[in-house]
């Protein structure tokens, strides 16, 4: 059973990093993946949560650090650790196959912690804000997703590396949104009140 899930977890990623070669992408996931790419979203958030919101902005960003910190310590040094899966570019029978866009890195490959610590972030920050900004769902998802399939198609992580590490980070980042709803109630009903004013105008 395992080996056929292997096996069509290898096919999936040839399927991407082979069969969905262009140009475009050539060009353009590799940077997606890159954090620094993110560095100035980052930036614009930190200040934003802060001058929007003072001191519950300072708390919004402490707690975003917190969320990073668990799903990047569950997923590289716990998980990792464990499977010990090898990255398909390190696979020293399966690398030949592999079109290698990026440095692949000596790290394990399950599961991906970019996708573990996006998929985090992002919804930890869908908690807090969904109901504030209708499009934050959407935005929030297709971000971490990109940046999940960037790693595939640059060939550094299987599908399942990216499928595993988007479920725990969803499960991290709901976990500690709804501890933020829990212990800080505050924020969202200063929101709910908001909206209920909207529908009464």
């Amino acid at each position: 059973m395992l080996d056929k899930i292997i096996s069509f977890d290898q096919d999936f990623f040839l399927a991407i990093n082979q069969g969905l070669s262009n140009p475009v992408f050539d060009w353009l996931l590799p940077i997606l993946r890159n954090p620094y790419t993110w560095s100035p979203l980052y930036l614009f958030l930190i200040i934003f949560f802060i001058k929007h919101y003072g001191k519950t902005g300072v708390l919004i960003v402490a707690c975003t650090l917190a969320t990073f910190g668990i799903s990047d310590a569950t997923s590289s040094h716990l998980i990792k650790k464990s499977v010990k899966r090898v990255r398909p570019c390190n696979d020293v029978v399966f690398k030949e196959q592999v079109n290698l866009r990026a440095r692949c890195g000596s790290g394990f490959s399950f599961t991906s912690s970019h996708a573990t610590n996006h998929f985090a972030m992002a919804f930890f920050w869908i908690v807090l804000f969904r109901r504030k900004w209708k499009h934050t769902l959407w935005l929030c998802i297709l971000w971490a997703a990109s940046i999940g399939f960037s790693q595939i198609y640059v060939g550094v992580h299987y599908p399942l590396d990216i499928l595993c590490g988007a479920i725990l980070g969803t499960l991290i980042g709901l976990g500690t949104g709804y501890l933020f709803k829990r212990f800080y109630p505050k924020f969202f009903e200063h929101n709910q009140i908001n909206k209920t004013q909207v529908i009464h105008e």
